[in-house]
């Protein structure tokens, strides 16, 4: 038979233990809505605009694909002896972003991998003043290519708070502005 000090202690508590616990909830839930709406957090100012250059792209061989000689394909694995050799390294995606003819941003990023085969990925953010502009990007991804691969150049017109990205689809032609 269980004795007395137990079966208090399995006992639900009196309604002081409730209110305690509905008193430290509503404390909680308050203290939550507060800090939710305070202090305001405004991540742009009045007359101001953003634009997010963001995009992964993986860039072209660094180097051409080679056909192997008789004499090689032999000193090869017979599981390994495919007729040509291509290179793994990928080039790194150079994109550069004139607003108003000022150059705002030349940025280089390196392919990703342990052998540098991956995507190369680009984020940017980059504040401006609401208003027209005229808005130049440049996108490369060829090592072996003089010139830019991409371009586009286009006139927005941005209002204060809006968020305009910069994008690249090759299925839509290549960069583009959302």
């Amino acid at each position: 038979m269980p004795d007395a000090a137990a079966a208090r202690a399995a006992e639900p508590h009196g309604p002081g233990a409730w209110l305690g616990q509905v008193l430290l909830y509503g404390l909680f839930a308050l203290a939550i809505g507060v800090f939710s709406q305070w202090p305001p957090y405004r991540h742009l100012g009045d007359d101001q605009a953003l634009i997010k250059l963001s995009f992964t792209r993986v860039g072209k061989p660094v180097g051409d694909c080679r056909t192997l000689d008789a004499a090689e394909l032999a000193r090869l694995p017979p599981n390994m002896r495919a007729p040509t050799k291509c290179p793994r390294e990928r080039s790194p995606v150079t994109v550069e972003v004139d607003i108003d003819g000022a150059s705002v941003l030349k940025r280089v990023a390196p392919p990703t991998g342990f052998a540098k085969d991956g995507a190369s990925a680009v984020y940017e953010r980059l504040v401006v003043p609401a208003g027209e502009h005229r808005i130049a990007v440049r996108l490369s991804d060829d090592v072996r290519a003089r010139d830019s691969g991409y371009r586009h150049e286009s006139t927005v017109k941005l209002v204060p708070g809006q968020v305009l990205v910069i994008d690249f689809d090759a299925a839509k032609g290549g960069i583009t502005l959302q």
